[in-house]
């Protein structure tokens, strides 16, 4: 005889990455798309909105350092800046909470713009390229975040070029290499620089604050994360009964 299905029976869930995204990540996100559809139909803005070192010191276009964080010059551009940034933003905003993140998100960001700027004056071949070069991108912010992450949680693992599992400590050592390597080689430095930079601002400012990044923030987030987990499910919605019986349960 077969045994009768409970209506209250849960089925099996599959989730990918570490969550689904915030207002302040949808916000973010939304802005850069907005962004990059506008400067995909009106290429000037570009270069208008873009870091051009050269005119924030003299033509004193100093809200470039803002705006060239939500301009990029491709689809490919675009999509792994924003993958990034809900990959590691997500885990970071559940910690600090919103404001602190939003926060830490633009100070890395403007910082790198800054330091790039800066970076533009030393009579260094690839960094004096720099001063006439436009530069965009959200990577500096997103390497702020990327050093955050790997603080806080290193030794999770991040699959570089999503094939060789290392843990976050060691990715982020790999990735500050290569941004310093490059950002004085003859390849160039254009978004090595402020990539350089974001990982620069986002330590010297998480260290200015005294932020605690003791291992047992990885067991706060799991706290966290099993503790949410845990009012989904109470929050989940399950009929019982016949469709036209009014008293039917609702959980």
């Amino acid at each position: 005889m077969p045994r009768p299905t409970s209506p209250y029976r849960q089925t099996s869930s599959f989730s990918f990455g570490p969550g689904p995204l915030s207002t302040a990540l949808k916000a973010l996100i939304g802005v850069n798309v907005v962004m990059f559809l506008a400067t995909t139909f009106l290429p000037s803005l570009q270069i208008q909105l873009g870091l051009v070192p050269q005119w924030v010191l003299h033509d004193l276009r100093v809200y470039q350092v803002v705006t060239y964080m939500f301009i990029h010059a491709g689809l490919f551009h675009i999509l792994f800046n924003m993958l990034a940034l809900w990959m590691f933003g997500t885990e970071l905003e559940r910690i600090w909470g919103t404001r602190f993140f939003l926060k830490f998100y633009f100070i890395t960001g403007i910082g790198a713009g800054c330091l790039t700027v800066l970076l533009s004056l030393l009579p260094i071949g690839p960094l004096s390229q720099l001063y006439r070069s436009d530069i965009i991108g959200a990577s500096g912010a997103i390497y702020g975040l990327l050093l955050a992450y790997g603080m806080y949680f290193p030794e999770r693992q991040i699959y570089m070029y999503f094939v060789f599992p290392i843990p976050s400590r060691v990715f982020v050592l790999i990735m500050g290499a290569i941004a310093f390597y490059s950002s004085f080689s003859d390849s160039g430095g254009m978004a090595n620089a402020t990539h350089l930079g974001g990982l620069l601002v986002g330590y010297l400012y998480l260290k200015s604050l005294g932020v605690s990044l003791s291992p047992f923030a990885e067991v706060k987030y799991r706290y966290v994360k099993w503790k949410l987990n845990r009012l989904r499910k109470k929050f989940d919605v399950y009929p019982g009964g016949r469709d036209d019986d009014w008293t039917r349960r609702v959980h």
